[in-house]
Formats: C-alpha cells, sequence, structure tokens
C-alpha cells in the first residue's frame, strides 16, 4: 500500500482528490496539508465539505516539520497548489526521491521560455523540468509509470486534446477551432466577484491569449484557436471543437483513428451522437461524439469531461495508478 500526501487539500481539486485516494483500497492518505497561513488549518476536511464526512482527517499546516515527515513517511505527493508554489514544492519533494503529481501548470511545459509568458515567473528549476513528463493518461502511460515528476494536464487540454490527438494525422493546414465551456469550479474555491454565481452569465475570456492554448498546441503538435467560456454551472467541461481533414479522408479513416480508445475504459466514442455535461459530472470519464462532412472535409467532436474529476482529481489518481502500476 502506498501512502500519498496531499498538499493543497482545502480547495475544489484537493478535496476530490482525497476523497478518491481515500476510497482506493491500494493507496492510504500520509495527510492533508494546506499553506501555514491558511485559515483552514486545524480543521476536519468534513468540515469544509460534509459531503466528505466519512473523511475527519485534519488540515495541517505545511510547516518544515511537516515536510520532513511527508519525506520519512510518504511514497508520493499531490500538490492541487497555484503555479508558483507548486513551482518550489515539486521541485524539493522530487530531489527527495518522493513521487510528485502535480496540477499546477509549473512543469507542464519542457521549454523554459514559455512560463514566463503564461505564468508570470522564470522556471528556476530547470533540472526538474526535465524529467518532468506530460500525465495526459491514455496517451503517455509509459513515461508516466517511469518518470517520479508527473505534470497532471489542465482540465480545458485534457478535454481538447482527449478529442484531438487521435485524428492529428488526418489535420490539414486549417487551424482546429475550440470552443470550449467550463463550470465555475475551474476558478477554484477563493472567493471572487466575477466567479461569484449570481455574477455568472456565460461568456468567452481570455480570448487568443489564454495560457491553455500553447499547452494544448504543445501536446498536439499543430497551432490552434482556443477559446474558453464560463458558464453559470457548477462543474464540467464541454468542449466544441471543428477542425478540417486532408482532402480524401472517410468517416472510416476517422472511424478507425478513433479506435485508439477501445481498449480504453476512461473514453466513450460515439459518431453522430453529441456528449452532455451532464453524464459525466462526478466522474472520471470523458465522453467523445464526432460527425463528418465528407462534402467540405469538416469534423466536429464533442468532449465532455468533468473539470474536477477527469480534467484534475481522477487523472491525478489514473497516473498515480499507472506510475505504481496496479492501473
Amino acid at each position: 500500500m502506498k501512502s500519498i500526501a496531499i498538499i493543497g487539500a482545502s480547495g475544489y481539486t484537493g478535496a476530490q482528490i482525497t476523497a478518491l485516494i481515500e476510497a482506493d483500497q491500494q493507496l492510504t492518505i500520509q495527510g492533508l496539508y494546506v499553506s501555514e497561513n491558511s485559515v483552514d488549518k486545524g480543521k476536519p476536511l468534513a468540515e469544509l465539505y460534509p459531503a466528505y464526512s466519512h473523511i475527519q482527517t485534519c488540515l495541517s499546516p505545511l510547516t518544515e516539520e511537516a515536510k520532513a515527515l511527508i519525506v520519512d513517511e510518504a511514497d508520493a505527493v499531490v500538490l492541487a497548489t497555484d503555479h508558483a508554489v507548486s513551482l518550489q514544492l515539486a521541485a524539493w519533494f522530487y530531489q527527495q526521491d518522493l513521487a510528485v503529481f502535480d496540477l499546477s501548470g509549473a512543469y507542464r511545459f519542457a521549454d523554459v521560455e514559455q512560463y514566463p509568458k503564461w505564468y508570470g515567473f522564470e522556471h528556476t528549476h530547470p533540472d526538474a523540468l526535465s524529467h518532468a513528463v506530460y500525465g495526459l493518461a491514455e496517451w503517455n502511460e509509459s513515461a508516466i509509470a517511469d518518470s517520479k515528476l508527473i505534470a497532471v494536464p489542465g482540465c480545458y487540454p485534457t478535454a481538447s486534446l482527449t478529442g484531438l490527438k487521435p485524428i492529428a494525422h488526418l489535420l490539414s493546414d486549417t487551424l482546429p477551432v475550440i470552443n470550449a465551456v467550463s463550470g465555475v469550479t475551474g476558478a477554484g474555491r477563493k472567493a471572487q466577484l466575477h466567479t461569484s454565481f449570481c455574477e455568472v452569465s456565460l461568456t468567452p475570456y481570455g480570448v487568443l491569449g489564454h495560457r491553455h492554448q500553447p499547452e494544448i498546441a504543445t501536446q498536439l503538435g499543430q497551432e490552434v484557436i482556443f477559446t474558453p467560456h464560463l458558464g453559470n454551472f457548477k462543474r464540467g467541461i464541454l468542449a466544441t471543437i471543428t477542425v478540417k481533414l486532408k482532402a480524401g479522408t472517410t468517416s472510416a479513416d476517422i472511424e478507425q483513428a478513433y479506435a485508439v480508445y477501445d481498449d480504453k475504459p476512461l473514453v466513450t466514442v460515439k459518431q453522430n451522437q453529441f456528449p452532455k455535461v451532464d453524464d459525466v459530472v462526478n466522474t472520471p470519464f470523458c465522453h467523445l461524439g464526432w460527425k463528418f462532412d465528407e462534402n467540405n472535409q469538416y469534423l466536429v467532436i464533442g468532449s465532455a469531461i468533468d473539470n474536477l474529476m477527469k480534467g484534475a482529481a481522477s487523472q491525478a489518481h489514473q497516473c498515480i495508478k499507472i506510475h505504481f502500476k496496479y492501473a
């Protein structure tokens, strides 16, 4: 049985992966941690999330003593922390020879030049970064199993790449267009006026400048046009992706390409039937649907995931199971 420390456990994603690990008979929770200045330190997780009333573990401050205890007792660390915080913690725990599963964006780009542009900081741990692998679970199993530093993908990239990667070799030179809508939990637990449920109205944001655009493009190997939207629902993502395929591509070619998921139980694919957010909320699944117009070579793909599950916590859980070889 592997022991997992969860840092940033008071947030939506941290609490979600705590529940998944607590329910996994192959894993045990070493401890739940928050920052030393957190107002939640000392509280049981169940006090913050009554739905997890069975988890009475208290949130401990991440002191130097706590970090030493994690190194002594844990096999792995999950970081559900801010990008700049994960930047330092991931490198430190990696250097202590623990497996690190980072849910932030601090290790998603191999190129250090991307971080000042998209995350606002210089990447100060290039050695750790050189060993990090991208944790898109259905596509990078071997690398996830072999590396001790796994950068769990963003929620929008997970939905988009799951739909696009199978047909990447069929894409024409026309840029894929991704329009994706997320529930407000994607903005995190901290209160902000523009993400208050009563203030949210369906709207695009980060137009032609969202940090998930280069993440998608890097992993796809092709530039994309990505437009995220904030929807007035709690959780889930629906991405509608429009692509033009190479001349001569047929529906049979597309069907064959998506057969890559035939042995991937968490991804379902249906032709001419599009997914709904409600079908994936609170599940680890990605539902894909597609329709192709052979007259003009345009393909439309629908991809639905739960942003807190497949887009974060359950994909991290997948990566943990792959890494420790019991998936």
